[in-house]
């Protein structure tokens, strides 16, 4: 985690430094989630294309280890429940959680297969083909709303009329951050019961910093500021995928 009191202070020293401009609570915290949120989405992105190329053989300089060890901590598993099957038999509806979802990873048959993610246009050419049709060892899915997957082929035991067990590996979203405060003598004081840290990999608080003094400068309407955001923020991306 990244504390979220340290990031204030940082952001606020640079931003009242010559008197610049001055960032409240309320602004921070709209920052420090749009921060977060921009930097989360980011490690996707960076995974699929550094996957793409060939991995280091130091331990501690490999992009892709380093982008899943921030990922993680997000990690979640959870059974799915089962809905109705089809009129045809093809497929039964299951539904993913919905608590915290954000995104779909592997789904599990019974414990220990793997399904196949296909497209929903594929699935008529795989149904018609004894070569490629779903079998309960070889399962696939359709992703058919945010919320919910059809299984193929719909596994039922007759002795019981129930299905088999489903689940999957996802993702969830970092909660927001909040510098909590109570006001002193008219001002904001830090107040750490009501604050709710950064959830990040502790090596984003200088990408925190810079992102969250980018927003505030065109929030301010200080060109300076904003600038010297995006340009650290910049040189940090730079130095981070050398």
């Amino acid at each position: 985690m990244v504390s979220i009191n340290t990031v204030y202070q940082k952001v606020l020293a640079f931003a009242n430094k010559e008197q610049r401009g001055y960032i409240t609570p309320q602004e921070f915290n709209l920052f420090a989630d749009q921060a977060q949120d921009e930097i989360f989405e980011q490690y996707f992105y960076d995974l699929n294309q550094y996957s793409r190329n060939p991995e280091g053989s130091e331990e501690y300089s490999n992009i892709v280890s380093n982008i899943n060890e921030k990922i993680v901590p997000f990690e979640k598993n959870s059974g799915m429940q089962l809905g109705a099957i089809s009129t045809d038999g093809s497929y039964q509806i299951a539904v993913l959680p919905t608590t915290d979802f954000y995104r779909l990873g592997t789904v599990i048959s019974n414990g220990t297969i793997e399904v196949e993610e296909v497209q929903q246009n594929e699935i008529l050419y795989i149904n018609g083909s004894p070569l490629t049709k779903p079998t309960a060892t070889r399962p696939v899915f359709v992703r058919v709303r945010t919320n919910r997957v059809h299984l193929y082929p719909s596994i039922q035991d007759p002795a019981v009329g129930s299905t088999g067990t489903h689940s999957c590996n996802y993702i969830v979203k970092p909660l927001k951050p909040n510098w909590g405060y109570i006001v002193l003598d008219g001002k904001a004081m830090f107040d750490s019961i009501n604050s709710s840290n950064f959830e990040l990999h502790p090596s984003e608080e200088n990408e925190l910093v810079y992102k969250i003094l980018k927003f505030a400068g065109i929030a301010i309407k200080n060109e300076y500021i904003a600038k010297a955001g995006a340009t650290l923020e910049q040189a940090q991306t730079q130095q981070e995928k050398q």
